[in-house]
């Protein structure tokens, strides 16, 4: 609640001093509207964005649940395979060097203008961090325990499920992170090249018959949406790794300060 309260009170300082620059400086709406008049917009429709964030944050869940699946099964297979690491892991680290924005025409004629076209995009690039921090954290286990769970007769699933996994939850948290933002980045990324729902579609439009008030409400909903599925993540993380010695620390220091 602490934390919760700290950001919402940046957030409501920083639109206290944009509109109070904007009034000032006597700023044209059409160059940077105020944010009273950005919230008077999204009043004034609050269905029609209403179903168009819906449809940009499903699409994120969507590609970032299908990178989370396959990224961990990747990285698996990566951390056992001496053949995985050199063809998968190489193959990853190239696609992840191509800009997305140009595989995105590819993913539109592949799977059409729906949503599928945009989770692709979306599910694409948020692969490479969640693979790369699994890997790390799979790889990280303390190998006296690796050692004795040979002594005892362990199987190698064993072995991945009491000690390497539970190890490569806090890594894998820190890729997820990373990656539910780049997941959204990714569905706008889509919805810009062709698409006719969607936050990303309200800006491109918007943009092409100067409605800069529109373009703005698109902007800070995004900005929420963002904010809110990157604190759920980390809420999963607390509730998933209460042990770990980041959380430990935070509820130590929480307490000496109450």
């Amino acid at each position: 609640m602490n934390r919760a309260v700290a950001v919402l009170l940046v957030m409501v300082g920083f639109f206290v001093v944009w509109e109070a620059g904007v009034r000032l400086l006597n700023v044209p709406a059409y160059f940077l509207p105020p944010p009273s008049l950005v919230l008077k917009e999204l009043a004034s429709e609050p269905i029609w964005y209403l179903r168009h964030t819906a449809f940009t944050v499903l699409t994120t869940l969507e590609g970032f649940a299908l990178a989370l699946l396959l990224g961990v099964v990747a990285a698996i297979g990566i951390v056992y395979s001496r053949i995985l690491e050199n063809t998968l892991y190489t193959l990853l680290v190239s696609l992840n060097s191509i800009p997305k924005i140009a595989l995105a025409p590819l993913f539109i004629i592949w799977f059409g203008t729906g949503a599928e076209s945009k989770v692709a995009v979306s599910f694409l690039i948020a692969l490479f961090s969640i693979v790369i921090d699994t890997v790390l954290g799979l790889r990280s286990a303390d190998p006296e325990a690796l050692d004795l769970m040979k002594t005892m007769k362990g199987t190698p699933l064993q072995a991945l499920m009491k000690i390497r996994f539970p190890n490569a939850l806090p890594y894998m948290f820190a890729g997820m992170k990373v990656a539910i933002s780049l997941a959204l980045v990714g569905a706008i990324a889509g919805e810009f090249v062709a698409s006719q729902e969607g936050l990303g579609f309200v800006i491109l439009s918007s943009q092409s018959m100067f409605q800069t008030v529109r373009v703005f409400a698109a902007i800070l909903l995004l900005g929420i949406g963002g904010t809110i599925l990157f604190f759920l993540v980390d809420l999963a993380e607390r509730l998933a790794c209460p042990w770990h010695v980041s959380h430990r620390a935070a509820e130590a220091q929480a307490r000496s300060h109450a």
